[in-house]
């Protein structure tokens, strides 16, 4: 009798051990109100904001083609991200396709134990079920399955820990120094962690991998397990209803806080929003909204190469004839600016006035040999003092020194004048 006692009282506490951990570890989406989201977007598009007032704890604007940070709310502190893991889950997955394994996106596989047992958001696998590597990755992305991250992790990686060593060594492969990965989940780990400006690199990375853009770009999706069809809906409540967004992922967990990671595209000034630890859907979803609209209203592409362009022509008109080239055979000195990132450059509109462009620490005596792209100084391009652009300026061709017969020929030609 007492040993059936115990029994049930080791089952009892299982059950609640695995509840609390549904109820408080995992993602769960809960339903968006649509009425309330469109009238949060009228509302802060009709009263544009001049900076932002946040709620979630960490966020950050980035703009995708200069990687300049246009916001920034303790963006490069530890947090954890929840389900936004996924997003390099998504790339390590795509990146080791076919890599020491047979598989393509269309491979069948067999959902592993742990896939089919693991809770909280999920695709709806079962052990034994046959499904696609592709409705993986959607199952992944749109509904932020679990289930689907632990079988990718198991089919590419050969087990949980072996896929994060992979998401680990792309994280040193980008750079990344405050990114570490423990699940391809994201469920709360000590260990786990990155910061919202590294997760706008990884975001960033992952756009400008095609299947990754088309796939969270996808509002509904139908994946097919067993055979049998299954509609599946993106839990990104701002793909569809707000200007330009394209994408990402959306994120919970206890520790993490609400996230969401948002991509847009308007009219060719691309940006992403990252928020984290926000208190609940709506504060994620308001922030988040606040910072594309704020972005949006406050900040112009400016075309930098017109304005360096102008300054370093002018600039070179006056002076690159009184660069000398001493003993060199040719003493026409020719100068170039180096090439250059991000001509087209976001700047806030009431800052646009304040561009300067200065030519500085310029060298003007030389000694032959001078090799061609030979730095002569630098051009600096500042927005209210603060340093955007450091461009060299180099010499354009070689100019060789002068020999014997350079002097004797430059002699006769002294005397026949």
């Amino acid at each position: 009798m007492k040993n059936i006692k115990k029994v049930i009282i080791i089952i009892i506490l299982n059950i609640l051990l695995i509840l609390q951990t549904n109820i408080f570890a995992y993602e769960i989406e809960e339903e968006t109100d649509y009425i309330w989201l469109q009238q949060e977007i009228e509302n802060v598009s009709a009263n544009p904001i001049s900076e932002p007032n946040l709620n979630s704890r960490y966020a950050i604007v980035l703009d995708r083609d200069s990687k300049a940070v246009l916001y920034g709310k303790d963006e490069n502190k530890r947090v954890p991200m929840a389900s936004t893991t996924k997003i390099m889950t998504a790339i390590v997955l795509l990146e080791n396709l076919g890599l020491n394994n047979n598989l393509t996106l269309d491979t069948q596989v067999e959902v592993c134990k742990e896939a089919g047992a693991i809770g909280g958001s999920r695709l709806g696998l079962k052990t034994g079920d046959k499904v696609t590597v592709n409705n993986l990755l959607y199952g992944l992305m749109l509904c932020s399955g679990n289930d689907a991250a632990i079988q990718i992790a198991v089919s590419i990686g050969g087990s949980v820990e072996g896929f994060a060593n992979l998401m680990n060594k792309k994280a040193q492969d980008l750079g990344l120094e405050n990114t570490h990965f423990v699940t391809p989940h994201g469920l709360d780990e000590p260990e786990h962690y990155t910061t919202a400006y590294e997760l706008a690199l990884i975001a960033d990375y992952a756009l400008n991998n095609e299947k990754i853009a088309e796939v969270v770009k996808t509002k509904t999706y139908t994946v097919t397990i067993n055979g049998y069809s299954k509609a599946i809906n993106n839990t990104n409540e701002l793909l569809g209803y707000l200007n330009g967004v394209n994408g990402v992922k959306t994120g919970f967990t206890n520790g993490a806080g609400r996230c969401l990671v948002t991509s847009v595209n308007r009219n060719g000034f691309n940006i992403i929003t990252v928020v984290l630890g926000a208190d609940t859907k709506r504060f994620r979803t308001k922030d988040s909204i606040s910072l594309i609209e704020y972005t949006y209203s406050n900040y112009e592409l400016v075309n930098l190469e017109e304005i360096i362009n102008k300054k370093f022509n002018e600039w070179r008109k006056n002076n690159e004839n009184r660069i000398n080239v001493y003993k060199g055979k040719n003493d026409n000195v020719k100068i170039k600016l180096e090439n250059y990132n991000h001509k087209i450059y976001p700047i806030k509109k009431d800052n646009i006035k304040d561009i300067n462009v200065e030519i500085k620490d310029i060298q003007m005596n030389f000694e032959a040999p001078v090799n061609t792209n030979t730095k002569v100084g630098k051009l600096v391009l500042k927005v209210c003092n603060k340093e955007i652009m450091d461009i060299e300026i180099l010499t354009n061709k070689n100019i060789g020194r002068k020999n014997i017969k350079n002097y004797i020929l430059e002699c006769l030609g002294n005397i026949m004048t």
